[in-house]
């Protein structure tokens, strides 16, 4: 029998059970820091709608969220994004795949600009009668779209009940951004990665002081993971240092000296330092769960992203 990956997504939400599904509104707050998870990015392979989202949401007791775009426009009928077909790389599109790649921009654009804001404010109260603060909300490809899009961007967030976007740009770029940040007074997260050589990637510190300096709203998404297997160092002095300019952290398990994902506890992250600091600080910003490791022969996404969340609360309630 060939299954899609949507059936395995389906096959997965079929094994947890209904009960658990309709269980209390979540709630991940622990000593005082607000765990979250960024999502759908995190439930890879699952169905990934507005309302599975926010059933894996409860199913793992997590009440914030960095939600994605997609979903909500989704969610709101939006014409669907352009994608590229399967196996075309990152090579020039063919003239007729341009023409189709311009069409279905222009349609989601013009729909996007036609848009109230109503509809994400029921959104929002959507999740909040849930039990799920969506606390970011994170754009790919940001930087190319038009300037009055980019308003509308900001716009929703806010409506979605956001104190910040996130999104993952050159540094050269964020200028501009930081301008609109600057108007709509949002900060923006810019997500680090361990590559220090590029001076167009948010891998070397200095690429993020730079961005601070273009507008106050220009800010950081810290993820410890890739900030130790890159340096070596906890991210958790820098973290405190910079703290009036982090939006969020991105927690996640790796070996150092640019090591893989592991399941929490069994690679080098310094995930408790890291947390303890959040809790003895008071930071009010959120420690996003973003899970990457393979899932173990024998468990589930669902039940490892749970253990991911039960992680935090041992430390932060120990």
């Amino acid at each position: 029998m060939n299954l899609t990956r949507r059936d395995f997504g389906k096959l997965a939400l079929a094994a947890v059970p209904a009960a658990t599904l309709r269980a209390a509104k979540p709630n991940s707050v622990f000593g005082g820091v607000q765990v979250g998870c960024n999502v759908p990015y995190s439930f890879h392979n699952l169905p990934q709608t507005a309302d599975d989202i926010l059933a894996y949401m409860t199913r793992c007791n997590i009440s914030a969220a960095e939600l994605r775009l997609q979903p909500v426009e989704a969610f709101m009928n939006a014409p669907k994004p352009w994608t590229a077909p399967r196996g075309q790389g990152r090579g020039p599109l063919k003239p007729e795949q341009e023409a189709e790649r311009k069409a279905a921009t222009d349609a989601l654009n013009k729909w996007r600009l036609s848009q109230s804001m109503d509809g994400f404010k029921a959104f929002r109260k959507k999740y909040e009668d849930a039990g799920v603060l969506i606390q970011i909300v994170k754009f790919d490809g940001i930087n190319l779209m038009p300037d009055d899009v980019v308003d509308y961007c900001f716009e929703l967030s806010r409506n979605l009940g956001a104190h910040a976007i996130s999104c993952e740009i050159p540094v050269s770029q964020t200028k501009k951004l930081g301008q609109f940040a600057s108007k709509h007074k949002m900060k923006v997260g810019y997500h680090g990665h361990g590559n220090l050589t590029n001076p167009e990637a948010f891998g070397r510190l200095a690429a993020w002081e730079e961005c601070f300096t273009f507008s106050p709203y220009n800010c950081a998404n810290v993820d410890i993971g890739h900030f130790f297997a890159a340096t070596g160092t906890s991210a958790a002095p820098w973290i405190k240092q910079h703290r009036d300019r982090v939006t969020h952290v991105h927690l996640k398990d790796r070996r150092r000296d640019n090591g893989p994902n592991m399941p929490w506890g069994q690679g080098d992250t310094p995930i408790k330092e890291t947390l303890l600091m959040m809790k003895q600080e008071k930071y009010k910003f959120q420690a996003t769960i973003e899970m990457e490791y393979p899932v173990p022969e024998g468990s589930t996404l669902l039940d490892e992203i749970s253990k991911c969340v039960e992680f935090c609360r041992n430390i932060l309630e120990g």
